[in-house]
């Protein structure tokens, strides 16, 4: 972390990151870990679950939007988290709560079936290079596990800038018995996700932005 991060941290991160046991990573997530989102809001609420929010540009702005919402964001990346911290505190943000852990584990661990009403994967790591492919967040691991938390109507929102892994994604989700592609296809930009960084130098780069939307089927 730089010292603007460092400084974030130990002011907020008592506040707003959730502490898990581990396993033998500091990513990982103990296989016996439970969390009652109920008693860490201080509320009962809606769940969404945003998977690698790096900075928090989309994370912080959509649940300032949704103050009904308890939001959790599951990301490896403490410097990331940090930063995401120094946002939460500018904008007065209370319904967020931070997991520095692998997205996958927390979901299948610390979300219980049918408990989720949200998961966004926006931008995850496209794995460029074909023998890197199988890394790529979005597959049928997740759908089947996204599957068995989201309530029924739930939905699963998801952007890429990389259109082979778009591909890959509505693919594998529109194949998936549990989901319904919203829109039969292609999703319209979600109004509310706000133009980042990262989505504004894909932009830059020449490359389209893929928005889809599935539901969860009863």
């Amino acid at each position: 972390m730089n010292a603007s991060q460092e400084k974030a941290w130990d002011a907020h991160a008592e506040r707003w990151v959730v502490a898990v046991p581990q396993r033998e990573t500091s990513t990982s997530i103990a296989e016996d870990a439970s969390v009652d989102w109920d008693a860490v809001f201080g509320r009962h609420a809606p769940l969404v679950v945003e998977i690698g929010p790096g900075r928090g540009e989309s994370l912080v702005a959509l649940a300032e939007r949704r103050p009904d919402a308890n939001v959790v964001a599951f990301e490896v990346f403490e410097p990331a988290v940090a930063s995401t911290l120094s946002r939460l505190a500018r904008h007065g943000v209370g319904n967020v709560r931070l997991v520095v852990a692998n997205g996958a584990e927390g979901l299948e661990r610390l979300v219980p079936p049918g408990g989720l009403r949200e998961l966004w994967t926006f931008f995850p790591d496209p794995w460029h290079k074909a023998r890197h492919h199988k890394r790529r967040l979005v597959g049928p691991e997740l759908a089947d596990l996204a599957a068995s938390r989201l309530e029924p109507g739930g939905l699963w929102r998801l952007a890429t800038d990389w259109e082979d892994y778009a591909e890959h994604m509505r693919a594998t989700l529109d194949g998936h018995p549990a989901f319904e592609n919203v829109h039969g296809g292609w999703a319209p930009r979600w109004e509310e996700r706000p133009v980042t960084k990262y989505e504004a130098r894909g932009t830059a780069a020449g490359r389209g932005i893929h928005d889809l939307t599935y539901r969860r089927r009863p």
